[in-house]
């Protein structure tokens, strides 16, 4: 499960990870330190350390239209921050069993794999520590099983969002972007689906 405990990363990391907290937190004073002195993540020597997690965009069809969950979870500086369920990977876990799990623990929800999302990549330093961090996503359809109820006491919230508006929700960029490419997919199912329907053969 991801720490709610991360430091703001450098802004701009392609997830929007911490460093998209201190970005959507509007303006923020930056720790001042003596001129000349370089920021952690850029002193030779920095030891570097690596991190894998993963997790899922989920979604359902519900009244005609498409849904996906966000879980929210509440910031260093306080602040509520609407995501995608996903956390680190287990001893002898694989990628998906991680993010089927992670998905189940932040959601309460049982969902199944579909299809890959890629993944996003970023850094953040962390007690004087850089973190090259991995996030792999999967697209994943909700079982029906599962209460949102029964989630992680980490998790704040956890709500349905229509897909148009979970794109504009999530609070990271990386995120949003995986939420465009998991609406992609979707939305050309559902074109599809609606060709099949009238009787008309898919283009090719």
């Amino acid at each position: 499960m991801e720490s709610p405990e991360r430091p703001a990363e450098r802004a701009g990391a392609p997830d929007g990870g911490p460093a998209g907290r201190a970005k959507r937190s509007g303006r923020r004073r930056r720790p001042t330190r003596a001129a000349g002195t370089p920021a952690a993540s850029e002193r030779p020597g920095t030891p570097t350390k690596t991190e894998v997690s993963a997790g899922g965009v989920v979604y359902r069809r519900h009244e005609g239209r498409i849904e996906v969950i966000l879980a929210a979870r509440r910031t260093r500086r306080g602040d509520i921050a609407w995501g995608l369920a996903k956390g680190g990977i287990e001893p002898a876990e694989t990628i998906e069993e991680a993010a089927v799990r992670e998905v189940r623990e932040e959601t309460g929800l049982e969902a199944r794999i579909e299809r890959s999302l890629g993944d996003t990549r970023y850094f953040y330093v962390w007690e004087d520590v850089r973190i090259r961090k991995t996030v792999h996503f999967f697209l994943m359809k909700a079982t029906g099983e599962g209460d949102i109820n029964d989630r992680d006491d980490e998790m704040e919230d956890v709500r349905w969002f229509p897909l148009e508006r979970a794109l504009k929700r999530a609070a990271y960029r990386g995120e949003r972007e995986v939420l465009g490419r998991a609406a992609s997919v979707l939305r050309g199912r559902r074109r599809s689906t609606s060709r099949r329907r009238r009787g008309g053969a898919p283009r090719t």
